[in-house]
């Protein structure tokens, strides 16, 4: 069930609970073209591991409200509001592939609430040209579409919500090509809400997936070196959408990183290995 919170800026918070309810929270930062709901099935996990995951959608996306020309360090606001409502005083962190960068942002900005973070195939900053002309085409076409034709843009991303509502099949064939053997049988295998629900939402009306691709590329307004706490960069050496050395280069660049590089492990890890990674942020 999708839960709102009034931010008190005229926006809303859209946002979903899986796992235990009294559990340990963690909040999850979705990835890229999908919403809060690509955390729906981590649910037993979670709930055998005694986490409760708060799952958000970010700014225009789902059940949010936008937030134009926001950055990716404004998230942290966002997820304090959402943590003091829950009454957590304290919370772990877990972004993947585009929500990564957000994870760090909570990390960063907000460490006297956050324990420790995990972020699978995250991105470095994206505001430096030669890190982006690294980047996968796709992700950098819709990009540079975003960012210089933004009606085009937001005609295509409402066209590819259409496919994932109405024809869930084809989208779910068009994410698993990107996917490593084991984690298209995973991926082919999770319940309903599944991958296509989480885009149909997301992409609903297109605006917001527009503002997402414009963010993400736009200043962090915090720099790796800033983060005080434990992260774990996790990443699959078979990744065909982010460069495996760009986690390597963030870990580095954390005082207290770490990485754990998967072998055989690509994009979709985060499926595959859902309670490895959970279960590292309760440590």
């Amino acid at each position: 069930m999708t839960e709102a919170l009034d931010l008190g800026d005229g926006r809303e918070l859209g946002y979903r609970c899986y796992g235990a309810p009294d559990g340990l929270v963690v909040v999850n930062c979705h990835g890229g073209l999908v919403c809060g709901l690509d955390a729906a099935p981590f649910d037993t996990v979670a709930r055998d591991l005694g986490i409760r995951i708060v799952s958000p959608d970010r700014p225009g996306l789902g059940a949010s409200g936008a937030a134009p020309g926001r950055t990716t360090g404004d998230w942290a606001g966002d997820v304090q509001a959402l943590l003091d409502v829950l009454g957590a005083d304290t919370a772990s962190v877990l972004g993947w592939s585009m929500g990564g960068q957000y994870a760090l942002a909570c990390a960063a900005l907000l460490p006297d609430r956050i324990r420790s973070t995990a972020v699978v195939a995250g991105c470095r900053p994206l505001d430096d040209d030669s890190t982006f002309r690294e980047l996968n085409t796709m992700d950098r076409r819709l990009t540079l579409l975003a960012r210089h034709h933004p009606h085009v843009a937001a005609t295509t991303f409402r066209a590819l919500g259409g496919i994932a509502r109405h024809t869930p099949a084809a989208w779910a064939h068009l994410t698993l090509r990107a996917a490593q053997p084991d984690e298209a049988s995973t991926l082919e295998a999770l319940p309903d809400p599944g991958i296509a629900a989480a885009a149909a939402a997301a992409l609903d009306g297109g605006d917001g997936m527009v503002e997402e691709y414009r963010a993400w590329v736009r200043p962090w307004g915090f720099a790796p070196a800033d983060i005080p706490g434990p992260v774990t960069f996790w990443h699959g050496d078979a990744d065909d959408l982010v460069p495996p050395a760009w986690s390597a280069a963030l870990a580095a660049a954390v005082p207290h990183g770490r990485l754990e590089r998967v072998p055989g492990a690509g994009h979709f890890l985060g499926y595959t290995h859902t309670a490895d990674i959970l279960r590292g942020l309760t440590g």
